[in-house]
């Protein structure tokens, strides 16, 4: 690893990220892998390298990378969690837009919650996930990264997924992989959902996932606006579409701080 450089430790709803500081050199997939590993490094989902952004009225660029060392277009959470850092390092506050690899976002934040618009997603097929000898169809949407959506009307088939592996795509289809989302309603415009990320493997949250099943359970109950509630196992998120874009909205925490030893 990288001896001597400062790093943070951040979640939102459990999905965790290593957060390098302003200044940290470029990394590469090792380096990410390393870092991520959760007995021989710090542990985590992904990095989060906070950079300068190029592009005109923005600051930051959040380079992120999932665990096993891949580029990622896009992160909800992640996002969230970057710009708690930059409000708790006294970079930003308020509304602070932020660059990512899928474009400029804009984060909100607050004392407890941070919430980020996400642009609308888009619905652009359909597909389906093999998991174990279980065929699921599923629907293809796009938040800046792809995402396989597949609704479940049995909680206990939800529960009893084995996600340890990652679930079989249509690889022609999704050349560059896919964040796989298995969701059931609890109420109205209310879900519970389990998530496969790419490069990252099940994680108690995703954002962009979130999103994702949100669109789909919006879409399904005939509506275009209105607060979609997803419980994932790390805690709670809420996707609120008011007809322009949607916002992503939960906790995002920072939990502890250190320096590489090696």
């Amino acid at each position: 690893m990288m001896g001597g450089v400062r790093f943070l430790k951040g979640h939102g709803t459990g999905n965790d990220f290593v957060i390098l500081p302003v200044g940290t050199p470029e990394l590469t997939p090792d380096l990410v892998a390393a870092m991520c590993d959760r007995r021989r490094g710090i542990g985590g989902d992904g990095v989060l390298r906070v950079a300068p952004s190029a592009l005109s009225g923005v600051d930051w660029f959040m380079d992120y990378w999932n665990a096993d060392g891949s580029l990622a277009e896009m992160c909800g959470n992640g996002v969230r969690v970057f710009a708690r850092y930059l409000a708790t390092a006294g970079l930003a506050a308020g509304t602070v837009p932020i660059e990512t690899r899928a474009g400029v976002v804009r984060a909100v934040i607050g004392d407890e919650t941070i919430s980020v618009g996400m642009g609308l997603p888009k619905v652009y097929g359909d597909s389906s996930a093999r998991v174990g000898g279980l065929e699921l169809p599923g629907v293809a949407v796009d938040c800046g990264n792809p995402h396989l959506v597949c609704a479940l009307s049995d909680a206990a088939l939800l529960d009893s997924l084995d996600l340890h592996v990652p679930p079989g795509h249509d690889e022609e289809f999704y050349p560059s992989g896919v964040n796989v989302e298995f969701f059931v309603p609890v109420g109205d415009l209310h879900v519970r959902m389990r998530v496969h990320e790419r490069g990252s493997g099940e994680t108690l949250s995703c954002g962009t996932g979130a999103v994702a099943v949100a669109t789909v359970a919006l879409a399904s109950a005939g509506r275009d606006t209105g607060t979609v509630t997803v419980d994932v196992p790390g805690g709670r998120l809420t996707v609120t579409f008011d007809g322009a874009e949607c916002h992503l909205a939960g906790p995002a925490v920072i939990v502890a701080s250190g320096e590489l030893s090696a």
